[in-house]
Order: C-alpha cells, then sequence, then structure tokens
C-alpha cells in the first residue's frame, strides 16, 4: 500500500487539510504532523473538541493513520530511510514555506519536507496568504525550482459550486491531481 505525508500548519484552511486527510486515508497509509499553531487553528475553524495533542491524536486514531506532533523531531519521518510515495503540506503557513526554502529544518514538518526534497519525493505545499509579498513569491520560486508543486489554496468557479464544501473539494482534487491520485472530487473542464 502506498504511504503519503500530511502535515497541517498553522495557517487558515485546514478544513481543506483535513478534507486532504479523508482522501488519503480511504485508500493509503497516512503519516499525519500537526504543528503546535495549526491545534489553535483547528480550534477556531472547526468543531473539534481537545485538550491538547495527545486528546486530538486519540480522536483520529485509524489502522492506516500515524499522527505525530511537530515537535516529535526524532520521528520515523525525520528520516531518508522512511519511505513515503510523497508529502503534503495543506495548509503551508508562509513561515512553514520559508523555512522550507532555506533548509531550516527545525521541527519534524520542515525535517521532513528537507527530506522529501533530498530524496527526490514529490512535494506539494498549499500556501494560503494574501496579498503574497516578492519574499513571499521568491521563497515560493526557490522551492518551485527544486521541484516542490505549489497549489496556493485558490478558489475556482467553473465548476458552479453551491456550497463550501463543493468549493473545498475544487481544491483537494487539484491538489491530488498535483500527486496523481485518481479523484472525482470536482467537475473537470469539459465534462
Amino acid at each position: 500500500m502506498k504511504r503519503y505525508i500530511l502535515a497541517i500548519t498553522g495557517a487558515s484552511g485546514v478544513l481543506v487539510g483535513f478534507r486532504v486527510l479523508e482522501e488519503l486515508t480511504k485508500n493509503f497509509d497516512v503519516t499525519l504532523i500537526v504543528s503546535e499553531a495549526s491545534l489553535k487553528v483547528i480550534r477556531l475553524e472547526t468543531n473539534f473538541e481537545f485538550k491538547d495533542f495527545e486528546d486530538f491524536k486519540n480522536q483520529f486514531y485509524t489502522q492506516n493513520l500515524k499522527i505525530y506532533h511537530e515537535s516529535q523531531i526524532d520521528a520515523p519521518p525525520a528520516s531518508g530511510s522512511y519511505k513515503t510515495d510523497g508529502m503534503f503540506i495543506v495548509p503551508c503557513s508562509i513561515k512553514t514555506l520559508s523555512k522550507i526554502a532555506y533548509g531550516f529544518a527545525d521541527n519534524l514538518i520542515t525535517r521532513t519536507a528537507d527530506v522529501a526534497i533530498k530524496e527526490n519525493r514529490r512535494l506539494i505545499i498549499a500556501p494560503r496568504e494574501m496579498p503574497l509579498s516578492a519574499i513571499h513569491l521568491e521563497n515560493m520560486l526557490k522551492l518551485a525550482k527544486l521541484g516542490v508543486v505549489i497549489t496556493p489554496l485558490t478558489l475556482s468557479f467553473y465548476h458552479k459550486p453551491k456550497t463550501i464544501e463543493d468549493l473545498i473539494n475544487f481544491v483537494v482534487g487539484k491538489i491530488l491531481d498535483c500527486m496523481g491520485i485518481e479523484n472525482d472530487l470536482y467537475k473537470r473542464w469539459g465534462q
């Protein structure tokens, strides 16, 4: 079975990250890494209630899902010998994006992204920021030149969305497309 890593950082848009998680766990082994800031955003943007990371982790347990906190720098995903088929960071904070661009692997998320780059594994990051400064764009360009796929959480309307879920599914479908994962989450152009 294929294995993917998903990191959720402290940017708005955690619902998109959770939808990616939902789709991935249907067919694959998944390693989820959450940042401390993401736990705060999850509380703000969702109805999930949890006391701390351990409580959060226990609520999401399934057999094909392993969950780590960003502080667990010695966890298996920090090593190149931990085989995966790719990594997603959804949503990706600008802070995390900047650290990855400069090789500042100070936590499990940035170290795992660094491993993906050095091992030539697919890395997809979904920044959620607006407007973008020249610094943000330069960091994205630097990563794109290294083969990182940049998938901003950008809405589309040609599929005539009727709900927030339709908007989220479009973005998630596009993100999964970039990893080569088949999905029918949105109406494709010309369908």
